[in-house]
């Protein structure tokens, strides 16, 4: 359902080492790079990219109250690894990494963290350890 979501940021070049270092440890890169020097990374170009970029209005970027990106992860390792990272590289926690609600086939492992910019992210794996 979604191609891809956009993330304002002030500091391109801080964003831009924040998220490649970030995303490296999951093995997502850039893809694509635009004139403005905003970049979109993922996977593949036929799954869901997050780029970041200052806002095309030229106004400053800022952060939307109750607006948040998850990113699936395939392990819980990985959701732990991506949090650790973000903190490592500056970003704020926002929760540790832990189980909400009940452990079992369809328990949800989250991490939460806000990167440079103070955008929001949750970091999941939906089943079991």
């Amino acid at each position: 359902m979604i191609g891809y979501a956009n993330i304002g940021t002030n500091d391109l070049a801080k964003a831009t080492a924040f998220y490649d270092a970030l995303f490296g440890v999951i093995g997502i890169g850039r893809l694509m790079e635009f004139p403005t020097g905003a970049v979109a990374y993922g996977s593949s170009w036929t799954a869901p990219m997050i780029a970041v970029g200052p806002p095309y209005d030229g106004k400053p970027a800022s952060v939307g109250n109750g607006c948040m990106l998850a990113l699936p992860m395939d392990t819980r390792a990985k959701v732990d690894a991506v949090h650790a990272k973000a903190l490592a590289l500056g970003g704020k926690d926002e929760g540790a990494p832990g189980v909400r609600g009940d452990e079992g086939e369809q328990a949800f492992y989250g991490a939460y963290f806000r990167d440079l910019d103070g955008n929001k992210f949750c970091a999941f794996r939906v089943g079991p350890a």
